[in-house]
């Protein structure tokens, strides 16, 4: 079988086409970065547009790319959601279109599920069940994943995402937009103890996560230093100290999850951590001994496939196709889209500080 996946949900037109053995055709990913980064952060309308230019030729590379006809497709899915609405409904339809057309399935793939099960793509070694970390610029969550469309929540922030805290803290120091990438890169020359932190919810019970506190405190620190343009000394001790605290959350919590998994998974052996913040090295180099700790192996994907692309969709869609999961050309594009609808509303949600 062999699925083109086709992901719009934020600030990347992405398609790829992927084959049920799980090997990657094409994988093209449009970024639009450039059109965000006078604003620092991304415009939902400048999103959609952009998405609405682009994601014709962004398909037809993909096809091309790999070689095969629209005719040899088994079926097409896109990112449902959730996500920027406007984004998700020009990649739904483009796929609907596609589907019609050649008379083959549609599937909807919720986005975050395409993260979570991106890690069988990326080591066919991975099996159900598994602990997932899913950190990026819109969430963060612990999920133990039973199987495809099974999910437990065990954690989940309670304000910010991390990946949100990364930008906002490059954005205080200047270093402008995506965050993420910048703050790892100005880190590695910093003293991560120069700044004191708070770590919020380190310590605590429970697997939920909290960032805005952090954030906030960046924003202070920095401006009680002197006056004017930030030393490249003062820039780098930040991140450093920045990400280290952000990493110490993430452990804390994270051990607590892997604590509850094991009482009722004790034979699972895989952490799996996905999302765009996945790609940062610091971080992925203590949740490795953290795993290991616990006689787990981490599994996470390579960088190309952290960050937003058509491959995750894709993948998922060919998971959902094995089991006979499709969707009808009626389905309604989704801003919000839990993976576990039933886990209840964490306790201060939506409390920023």
């Amino acid at each position: 079988m062999i699925v083109l996946g086709i992901e719009t949900s934020c600030d990347e037109t992405a398609a790829a086409v992927v084959t049920d053995e799980g090997k990657i055709l094409s994988n093209v990913v449009l970024s639009q970065i450039e059109s965000h980064q006078p604003y620092g952060g991304i415009v939902p309308e400048v999103a959609a547009r952009a998405h609405m230019e682009t994601t014709d030729q962004v398909v037809a590379q993909a096809m091309n790319d790999a070689g095969i006809g629209f005719s040899g497709l088994s079926a097409v899915a896109a990112t449902g959601g959730p996500g920027l609405i406007g984004g998700v409904i020009v990649g739904v339809m483009t796929a609907k279109a596609i589907a019609l057309g050649q008379n083959i399935p549609f599937i909807a793939v919720n986005h975050l599920e395409g993260h979570a099960l991106s890690a069988g793509l990326a080591n066919s070694d991975v099996r159900f069940p598994y602990l997932l970390l899913l950190v990026s610029g819109g969430h963060c969550q612990l999920l133990v994943v039973k199987g495809v469309g099974e999910y437990r929540r065990l954690g989940t922030t309670i304000d910010d995402a991390l990946g949100e805290a990364f930008d906002k803290t490059a954005k205080v120091l200047g270093l402008g937009y995506p965050g993420g990438p910048a703050i790892e890169n100005w880190a590695k020359n910093g003293d991560n103890q120069r700044f004191s932190l708070p770590r919020p919810m380190k310590g605590r019970p429970g697997c939920d996560f909290s960032f805005s506190g952090l954030k906030a405190a960046v924003k202070r620190t920095v401006d009680d230093l002197p006056p004017g343009q930030l030393p490249e000394k003062d820039i780098s001790d930040m991140a450093a100290s920045f990400q280290q605290a952000a990493g110490e959350c993430i452990i804390d919590r994270t051990n607590n999850a892997i604590a509850i998994f094991k009482q009722t998974h004790p034979s699972a052996r895989h952490l799996v951590v996905a999302g765009g913040v996945a790609a940062n090295k610091a971080l992925r180099g203590e949740l490795e001994k953290l795993a290991s700790s616990h006689q787990m192996a981490l599994v996470a994907p390579p960088p190309i496939l952290c960050t937003d692309n058509g491959a995750m969709i894709a993948w998922a869609g060919l998971e959902k196709l094995k089991l006979g999961e499709t969707s009808g050309l009626d389905f309604a594009p989704r801003p919000r889209w839990p993976l576990d609808p039933n886990a209840p509303k964490a306790v201060g949600a939506g409390i920023k500080a």
